[in-house]
């Protein structure tokens, strides 16, 4: 650096900010372009840390590298991966096994998640299966206790508050006479 151009080093730092994509869009989500790799893929509603892991490497992509620092193609390349994944992975890592009607495996992301989850948990419902029964009542649909958890109903045992309001109450009672 020299004494006749003091902000040569800003202006170099001030270009690689530049270059960076602050969102990535994939399907309807908007992923930080700050973060990367696979931290941004995680943000995905229904990619994880693995999946994240592994659509980073099948794209020939470092999985640390900042999301939005990267080529328009190779951002293509990863979006491609992420919506061919279950066609990539074994049937054991998706999220969405042998479907009711079609019968396919399927690896759902972001709202089509969530719209998929709520059909099946409606079907349950209305055919009155098992889970569709706890589902409708809200009770625990996958076999954990239940005896002293999810306890939803309000306390159970001694309320001492309620009890000193009415030993107070009773005292001025007894004053007053």
């Amino acid at each position: 650096m020299s004494a006749e151009d003091p902000n040569a080093g800003e202006d170099a730092d001030a270009e690689e900010e530049e270059d960076i994509r602050y969102f990535v869009r994939i399907g309807q989500t908007d992923l930080d372009g700050t973060k990367s790799v696979e931290r941004a893929l995680t943000e995905l509603n229904g990619i994880g840390h693995r999946a994240a892991r592994i659509i980073a490497q099948k794209a020939d992509v470092d999985r640390r590298a900042v999301f939005g620092k990267l080529d328009d193609d190779v951002i293509d390349n990863v979006v491609e991966h992420v919506e061919n994944y279950a066609d990539e992975v074994p049937e054991w890592m998706t999220n969405h096994q042998k479907d009711y009607y079609s019968g396919e495996t399927t690896h759902e992301t972001g709202n089509d998640l969530q719209l998929t989850q709520r059909q099946d948990i409606n079907r349950m419902k209305m055919i009155d299966s098992y889970r569709g029964v706890r589902h409708k009542r809200g009770r625990k649909v996958r076999g954990q206790r239940t005896k002293s958890t999810g306890r939803t109903e309000g306390t159970i045992g001694v309320n001492v508050e309620a009890i000193k309001e009415e030993q107070a109450e009773e005292a001025a009672a007894e004053d007053d006479e």
